[in-house]
């Protein structure tokens, strides 16, 4: 019981994270951001890791593979969904978010020569025509014209390619690495994506902007330093040590929904019929993909 009220929280705080970048991207550049939220939650990890006497340090020969999964998956991931989220909407995203096992799928048969199979294909066409929906609110014509869709769109879709890239290296470095425990894993990930953050602010300024934070951006970088930074993680590993990761990522499909119900009320984002038809058929293609991924791959999330 415990394990699965833990996903449930995971999955709206990772839901409600979407929302609480847009509203601190109100006073806060990227980059600032990206650091102060990282460093409280490398903080988080490090003291729940010290007081479970999980600490271990990572061997040398590990260090370029933690360099280079905290560069792709906290300061590049971090940069795209940031900047994507300056025009695009917090339910938008959730739902581009969501098609991450869908580019994993692809990635597994492009660099892996994994067999997709025509169920595979399906629901990797299914997903793409409910993002198509999701993104030009319905207007398919427009996407082609330009009309419809913003440049975040785009930058948040990468971001979702960039973390399916992300999940294979980390499965493969827990696979052939020195069994660092996935929470301190977690913890290094995050240590050397808040450094290259650092030379990040060096280079695009605005951190002293952190220091003239409102009381609500205050809260919302609590939200996302504590919650989904540090909390979330442990939340979710800690599911994975008791219960199977088929029925874990089965959670995931309910982080969309969480960020439309948050969205609404907060940021004025209503919930349309393209939405609505669009998130469905993502959905639908997302559990037709999952269906044939393997657990090694489902048990690496965000």
């Amino acid at each position: 019981m415990g394990a699965y009220l833990g996903l449930g929280l995971t999955v709206v705080l990772w839901g409600a994270s979407f929302v609480a970048l847009k509203i601190l991207l109100q006073e806060l550049e990227p980059a600032a951001l990206t650091m102060a939220r990282f460093a409280i939650g490398i903080a988080v990890l490090a003291t729940v890791s010290a007081a479970r006497r999980q600490l271990q340090a990572p061997h040398m020969r590990d260090l370029p593979w933690l360099a280079l999964l905290g560069f792709l998956g906290i300061t590049f991931h971090q940069w795209l969904q940031a900047t994507g989220l300056q025009t695009a909407s917090a339910t938008v995203t959730s739902w581009i978010v969501a098609t991450i096992p869908v580019f994993v799928a692809l990635l597994g048969w492009l660099v892996l020569r994994e067999r997709l199979g025509w169920w595979r294909v399906a629901g990797i066409a299914l997903a793409a025509v409910g993002v198509s929906i999701v993104v030009s609110d319905g207007n398919l014509g427009g996407l082609l014209t330009g009309t419809t869709g913003t440049p975040g769109d785009v930058l948040i879709a990468i971001s979702a390619v960039n973390w399916a890239v992300f999940t294979i290296l980390s499965k493969r470095f827990m696979q052939h690495g020195d069994s660092l425990r996935p929470v301190t894993m977690m913890l290094y990930v995050m240590g050397f994506g808040w450094a290259f953050s650092l030379a990040w602010l060096g280079v695009a300024g605005g951190g002293q902007a952190i220091l003239r934070l409102s009381a609500s951006g205050w809260w919302a970088m609590a939200f996302l330093g504590i919650g989904c930074s540090g909390l979330a993680y442990l939340f979710w590993y800690d599911a994975l040590d008791r219960i199977d990761a088929t029925q874990a990522g089965v959670f995931l499909y309910f982080e969309p929904l969480a960020t439309a119900a948050i969205a609404w009320p907060l940021l004025g984002e209503p919930v349309s019929w393209a939405m609505a038809v669009g998130g469905a058929a993502i959905l639908a293609g997302v559990w037709m993909v999952n269906r044939t991924v393997s657990r090694a791959v489902r048990s690496t999330t965000r």
